[in-house]
């Protein structure tokens, strides 16, 4: 009885002392053709569009608008349409002003050219007199033929006065409306600059109700002041586009590639494209431009990238401009590799490591890596196709996994 109990009390010891196994997932060593690709974020844009503007308006008007209404983004749009309304109170009050100071203008000059034919009716009784006074005077010197030679050149001199008189009073009244005509003139064209600025005025509170051009989806575009879609209440400077009506037939994905990948990239790529916003859409595209010089990445940024253009393949309603996308750059197809997942790579002072199964347990194997892309690393030497490797690190026991440290200071993944 002793005998059959003390081995198995030996077993269940060292079963109970025996450390936990722990599963380790693998994946197979694959052999086939190998795609390169480069990941990249981009931003969709359309290719061709009509943007709105804020009007053109006079300085009279302070040079800024208020939006008191705007089409929200990404309402589909008619020819004709309505899509902005500013404030038009200021223009409002020009055009009372204006109007009033027309009114006092015209009654100025109505009462001008009432005085100036008055002035000429008195002239012209003046003439009229100066007139009847140079015939009598004629008369009497024609009379005065049988009078002394004193009394005749008496009336000869009357008569020379009268007609100087009459010469001059008629002089006058020429001179005078000449003047009167230089008035008038004047106040009509003080009239008239007051009729154009009603009439700007007027084009000025028409051009404050902003219609669409065409049809489309109107996209709101951002305040750079505040960071934020234009709305209500914002007040843009003339000619600062607010809305924008892309041409959904052709649209484009605007990437920035790093200097270290650049090279790789060449117009005619294929592109697989994927919208953050419509996870279960995939779209094509083909490279279309490459930018040959480098700009910074963002402001103050260091780091050099080089804008490349995406033409997206055929007419999607649901990429509109804005929206942040995905692409996957094809670069090359490399037949005849061997190639293993990313996670299956552990990177140890520098050398690249993969746990290769072996039996029932795991070998550490260095290998030499080639190309990779977002999910897999061709393997130029270390592993053969039938091998299978682990997914994580099999030596790491449970502790280490719940505190989260690697087992020896080791860094796993490409």
């Amino acid at each position: 009885m002793y005998k059959i109990f003390i081995p198995i009390l030996f077993l269940l010891l060292f079963s109970c002392n025996r450390p936990e196994q722990q599963e380790v997932k693998t994946a197979p060593v694959r052999r086939g053709t190998f795609t390169e690709e480069l990941t990249e974020q981009g931003t969709v844009k359309a290719v061709n569009s009509q943007v709105i503007s804020t009007p053109m308006i006079s300085y009279r008007y302070g040079g800024s608008l208020k939006i008191t209404r705007i089409v929200e983004d990404g309402t589909e749009v008619e020819a004709g349409d309505t899509v902005i309304v500013f404030d038009p109170s200021d223009i409002r009050k020009a055009i009372i002003n204006s109007q009033q100071q027309l009114d006092i203008q015209r009654a100025e000059y109505d009462k001008l050219k009432a005085t100036q034919e008055s002035e000429v009716q008195d002239m012209e009784a003046d003439l009229e007199i100066a007139r009847i006074n140079y015939e009598i005077t004629k008369i009497m010197f024609d009379q005065s033929v049988f009078e002394s030679e004193l009394t005749r050149k008496e009336n000869q001199v009357k008569l020379e006065s009268a007609a100087i008189a009459l010469e001059r009073s008629g002089e006058q009244i020429e001179n005078k409306k000449k003047i009167q005509k230089e008035e008038l003139y004047q106040k009509s064209l003080m009239m008239n600059q007051t009729i154009a600025t009603l009439a700007e005025a007027d084009k000025a509170i028409k051009s404050l109700y902003v219609v669409s051009p065409g049809k489309g989806i109107a996209v709101v575009r951002d305040n750079w002041m505040t960071g934020t879609k234009w709305k209500a209440n914002d007040q843009p400077w003339g000619m600062t586009g607010l809305v924008e009506l892309p041409d959904l037939t052709l649209m484009s994905a605007e990437l920035k590639i790093n200097e270290v990948d650049i090279s790789k990239v060449t117009p005619g790529l294929k592109v697989v494209i994927k919208a953050d916003a419509f996870a279960d859409s995939t779209y094509t595209g083909v490279v279309n431009t490459v930018a040959n010089l480098a700009q910074n990445k963002d402001y103050g940024s260091k780091i050099k990238v080089f804008p490349v253009s995406v033409s997206i393949d055929g007419i999607n309603k649901k990429l509109l401009p804005g929206l942040t996308v995905s692409c996957r750059i094809l670069v090359q197809e490399i037949p005849d590799v061997i190639y293993i997942p990313v996670e299956a790579i552990f990177r140890i002072e520098g050398i690249d490591y993969a746990y290769v199964k072996s039996g029932s347990g795991f070998r550490k194997q260095e290998i030499r890596l080639g190309v990779a892309n977002a999910d897999f690393a061709v393997v130029e030497d270390g592993l053969a196709e039938k091998d299978e490797v682990a997914l994580s690190d099999p030596f790491i026991n449970k502790e280490e996994k719940e505190k989260g440290k690697p087992a020896n200071q080791k860094s796993g993944g490409a």
